[in-house]
C-alpha cells in the first residue's frame, strides 16, 4: 500500500511532463508553419521542409499529450526536470530545418545553431548568411525571440526555488513559499509577455523607419529584444555603417531588453521611477557609460578617429557585449589591446536579472562585493552585527552564500569547458573566450577564429558539442541543470 502511495505522485508528475512537452511541440509546430509562410511569401521551396517539420511536431506532440492525458499534479521539484527537458526537446525539433535545408549541414552544425539561437547566444557556424533563404534567416531570428521570452518566464517561475535568480529580490513578500510561487508567477509571466510584445513592436517599427527593409526590421527586432545577436549578414550590423542612426536605436533597445521586465510593469502601474530606483539598473548604466567613455577616448587618442564615430561604435559594441546580444558593427579587436581586454571583462558581466540577457548578472556582482565589504569589516570588528540591504530590502547570509556559490560554479564551468576545448588543440584565446562566451551567452569570442570577424564553423564537432553544453548551462543558470545530477533530487 505504501509503495503505491509513494509511486502515485511520481507517476502523475511523469505524465504531466509528457503532457507539457506535447503541448510545447504543438505550439512549436505553429512556429514551423510561420517559417513555411515566410517561405511562401518569398517564393522559396523551403516551404515543403517547414511543412514536414511542422507535421513531425504535431505527430510527436499529440502522442505525448495522449500519454499524459491522465496527469493531475506535479511537484515543484519536478519543474527543474521539466524545464531542462523542454529546452532540449525544443532544440531537437528546431534543429530539423537547419539540418534539412542548408546544403551540406551536419546535425552537429544544426544543433549548435539551434542551441545558440534558443539560448540567445548568437554564435553561428554558418557563413554566407547574405545568400541563405529568407525562411532560414527568419527561423534563426524566431528562435532568438522564443528563447528571449523563455528565460524571463523561467526566471519568474523556476529559479526562485533554487535561490539563485535575481527575481527573488523583486518579490513583494519575503515569506514566499513554494505553493505561492506558481499561481503568482503565472499572472506575472502574462504581464511580462505583454511588455515583451510591445517592446518587439516598437523596435520593429523604429528599425523600419530608420532605414531597414521590412524583413530585416522584423528579424533584427527579434534578435535585439531577445539580446540574441543573430543578424542576417556575415558582417552583422556592419552592413549599416552608413546609417549611424540604426546603431543608436539598436543600442537603446538592447539596453531596454537588458532591464528587469518586472520594473516596466511597475512603471505602467504608476511607479515612474521604478527603473532608476533599482540598484542593479543604476550600476548597469554606470558601467555602460564608463566603458563607452573609456573606449571613445581610447579610439580618438590612439586611432585618430572622429569623436562621434568613435562614440557611436563604442556605445553599440559595449552595449551589445554587456547585454550578451552579440551584434558587431566592426571588428573591435583591431581597436587596440586595451579594447580587447575591456571587451573580455564585460563578457562575464551580463546585464540585469529578469531581463533577456545572459551572463553573471549585475546583481550577483553587487552582492559579491557586499559580502567582501562585510568580511573586511568583520576583520576589524569581529563581534559586530551588520545589517545588509539591497534595494531597500534585507539580504540574509544565506542569499549571499548562494550567490557566492553560484559565482564559483559559473567560473568553474567556464574553466572546465575551456579545458575540454583545449583537448581539440584550440589555442588559449579561442578556448577561454569560447567557453566564456558560451556560458555567458554572448556570441562572439576573441581571436582570429571566433572573434567578431569570424564564426564557429571551423571548430571540430566535439568542440561544438561542448560549447552547446556551455550555452545550455548558462541559459539555464547552471544549477537548474546541475541539480538533476544530484542523487538527492531523485529521492522521494
Amino acid at each position: 500500500m505504501s509503495s503505491l502511495t509513494l509511486s502515485a505522485p511520481r507517476q502523475s508528475g511523469r505524465l504531466l511532463i509528457y503532457k507539457v512537452l506535447g503541448y510545447l511541440l504543438l505550439l512549436l509546430s505553429v512556429v514551423h508553419l510561420s517559417g513555411a509562410a515566410v517561405s511562401v511569401y518569398f517564393n522559396e521551396n523551403t516551404f515543403w521542409t517547414f511543412l514536414g517539420t511542422a507535421a513531425t511536431c504535431v505527430i510527436v506532440g499529440y502522442s505525448l499529450t495522449l500519454m499524459g492525458r491522465d496527469a493531475v499534479a506535479m511537484k515543484q521539484r519536478q519543474l527543474f526536470l521539466l524545464t531542462t527537458l523542454s529546452w532540449l526537446v525544443i532544440c531537437v525539433f528546431s534543429a530539423l530545418p537547419f539540418w534539412l535545408i542548408i546544403p551540406n549541414s551536419s546535425f552537429t552544425n544544426a544543433w549548435f545553431e539551434t542551441v545558440s539561437g534558443i539560448t540567445t547566444t548568437g554564435a553561428t557556424v554558418y557563413s554566407g548568411l547574405d545568400n541563405l533563404p529568407k525562411g532560414i534567416l527568419y527561423w534563426r531570428a524566431i528562435l532568438n525571440w522564443i528563447g528571449g521570452i523563455g528565460i524571463i518566464v523561467m526566471a519568474i517561475a523556476i529559479l526562485p526555488a533554487l535561490k539563485i535568480g535575481g527575481m527573488r529580490l523583486f518579490k513583494t513578500e519575503s515569506s514566499d513559499t513554494s505553493e505561492k510561487i506558481l499561481p503568482r508567477s503565472s499572472s506575472m509571466s502574462a504581464a511580462i509577455g505583454g511588455v515583451y510584445l510591445v517592446l518587439s513592436l516598437v523596435t520593429a517599427i523604429a528599425y523600419y523607419l530608420a532605414g531597414m527593409n521590412g524583413f530585416d526590421a522584423i528579424t533584427h527586432m527579434m534578435a535585439t529584444v531577445a539580446t540574441g545577436g543573430f543578424a542576417n549578414y556575415d558582417a552583422s550590423f556592419g552592413v549599416y555603417k552608413e546609417m549611424p542612426q540604426i546603431y543608436w536605436l539598436s543600442s537603446f533597445f538592447m539596453l531596454l531588453a537588458a532591464m528587469p521586465f518586472v520594473l516596466f510593469i511597475s512603471m505602467v502601474k504608476g511607479d515612474r521611477k521604478a527603473l532608476w530606483k533599482d540598484p542593479q539598473v543604476r550600476a548597469f548604466l554606470l558601467i555602460v557609460a564608463f566603458c563607452t567613455a573609456l573606449l571613445t577616448y581610447y579610439q580618438v587618442a590612439h586611432n585618430a578617429r572622429g569623436a562621434f564615430d568613435a562614440l557611436t561604435h563604442s556605445l553599440f559594441n559595449v552595449v551589445s557585449i554587456i547585454t550578451t546580444c552579440g551584434f558587431a558593427s566592426e571588428d573591435y579587436t583591431l581597436w587596440g589591446n586595451m579594447a580587447v581586454m575591456l571587451f573580455f571583462y564585460i563578457t562575464f558581466a551580463g546585464a540585469c536579472s529578469g531581463s533577456t540577457s545572459g551572463g553573471l548578472k549585475i546583481f550577483r556582482i553587487q552582492l559579491s562585493a557586499m559580502l567582501l565589504v562585510k568580511q573586511l569589516k568583520l576583520l576589524i570588528h569581529p563581534k559586530a552585527v551588520w545589517s545588509q540591504k539591497y534595494g531597500g530590502k534585507s539580504v540574509d547570509d544565506q542569499l549571499l552564500g548562494n550567490v557566492l556559490a553560484f559565482c564559483f560554479i559559473y567560473f568553474a564551468s567556464i574553466g572546465f569547458i575551456a579545458l575540454m576545448l583545449s583537448f581539440y588543440e584550440l589555442d588559449l584565446v579561442t578556448a577561454v573566450t569560447g567557453a566564456a562566451t558560451a556560458v555567458a551567452n554572448v556570441g562572439p569570442g576573441l581571436g582570429s577564429i571566433i572573434g567578431p570577424a569570424g564564426n564557429f564553423s571551423s571548430l571540430p564537432d566535439g568542440a561544438k558539442w561542448w560549447l552547446s553544453l556551455g550555452m545550455l548551462l548558462g541559459r539555464l543558470e547552471i544549477l537548474t541543470l546541475v541539480v538533476l545530477f544530484s542523487p538527492s533530487y531523485w529521492r522521494y
